[in-house]
């Protein structure tokens, strides 16, 4: 313990902006690796922390003269190694099976500066100086292409969005992708996503966007055709009662309301789509049918019910969609202190094993039993004998 204290003690004496702890001690330990990297933000630094497990990151911020609390907090007990670079140096730390502790070091006055300015400089897809006709007529872009200093964050939160698609896209050499947007409201998000397939990943796209408001489909209609986006079309519809016959490769929804969300998911399961992107929003279903005699104490209180409920929600819904053949992922959207809907479901139809199918389908029967849920997407794939 003294001698990882010490190793530690002499690390963070640098200035340090990066750290990668890895290598668990065993399986059961919950994350595959912490990082940690400096920021800064109105002139205070700070380190953000990384938690990766198999399909999840989670975040957290702690003050600068924490980080080797932090970092013995997670090297005493459950990790192996950890490396650290400051500007000038290369740290490596190791812990042997009987617990001895080596550390190395390795000069280096070429190390690049891990970006300090809260990713301000970070190479988005998005990039400033592109003439993004949307994003200039959203307020986030000027003409010149650059960035509206009070339209910041909107901007990060729009490239962020972007990012996670193309993380799946960029996966396959695709030519072509019929594209379908449920709720598209009349946000611009729609038209950056057409700008960025058709314009960035030069690919043929087909996308239609659907929402209930007449007076808002006309609109965006108009908008396409002013931007001579022209594989782009919206029309009027219920997701709940939407029909379309022909191969759909990638359905999106955001913010769709309440059970609207499964409906989106039902569709998008039923047109066996490649991929699926969904940010829930106000999952009411869950909240109103919670109970549960053993756990009393997660429905004793409104608040935590609620927020309880919405991630069980989301829980269930990526289960049933790993149980019917999507490998799915929740991840952080926005930061949350932006906005509490800050999850993102993202599958891509996988070749998943039957065993771990059943085991997803097995876990979401388990909640549901507990909690005496009934959710409409469960519902709709148990009369279509999916599941």
């Amino acid at each position: 313990m003294e001698d990882l204290k010490k190793a530690i003690n002499e690390i963070v004496q640098q200035d340090i902006i990066k750290v990668v702890i890895s290598n668990k001690k065993n399986k059961e330990i919950e994350y595959n690796k912490i990082v940690f990297l400096l920021k800064e933000k109105n002139s205070n630094q700070y380190y953000q922390i990384e938690k990766y497990t198999d399909k999840q990151v989670f975040h957290e911020n702690i003050e600068e003269d924490a980080l080797g609390e932090k970092i013995l907090e997670f090297m005493y007990s459950d990790y192996k190694q950890a490396s650290a670079w400051s500007n000038t140096t290369t740290f490596d730390l190791k812990v042997s099976k009987k617990g001895k502790v080596f550390l190395g070091k390795k000069k280096d006055d070429n190390i690049k500066l891990v970006n300090k300015e809260h990713n301000k400089e970070k190479n988005y897809i998005l990039k400033e100086g592109m003439l993004i006709q949307p994003l200039i007529d959203l307020g986030v872009f000027t003409k010149e292409g650059k960035v509206v200093n009070s339209k910041y964050d909107k901007y990060k939160q729009i490239n962020r969005f972007v990012e996670i698609i193309d993380d799946e896209i960029k996966k396959n050499d695709f030519k072509e992708l019929t594209i379908l947007d449920f709720g598209c409201g009349k946000s611009y998000l729609t038209f950056v996503l057409y700008y960025y397939f058709v314009e960035i990943k030069k690919i043929n796209v087909k996308m239609i966007g659907l929402d209930l408001k007449e007076d808002v489909i006309k609109k965006c209609n108009e908008i396409a055709k002013r931007y001579n986006y022209e594989n782009l079309h919206f029309e009027l519809g219920d997701i709940n009662g939407f029909k379309y016959n022909n191969k759909v490769d990638m359905v999106i929804t955001l913010h769709a309301c309440d059970t609207a969300t499964d409906y989106a998911l039902y569709n998008a399961i039923k047109w066996n789509s490649k991929m699926i992107f969904s940010v829930p929003c106000c999952q009411h279903e869950f909240n109103h049918q919670m109970t549960s005699e053993s756990l009393s104490i997660l429905t004793k209180y409104g608040i935590i019910k609620e927020r309880v409920a919405a991630l069980m929600t989301d829980a269930v819904r990526a289960n049933l969609l790993e149980s019917v053949g999507y490998k799915t992922q929740l991840l952080e959207f926005i930061d949350i202190a932006h906005s509490p809907k800050n999850i993102l479901i993202r599958a891509s139809k996988s070749n998943i094993s039957s065993d771990k199918r059943e085991k997803s389908l097995n876990e979401a029967n388990n909640l549901i039993n507990e909690f005496d849920f009934n959710p409409t997407l469960y519902n709709l794939l148990k009369k279509d004998n999916l599941i």
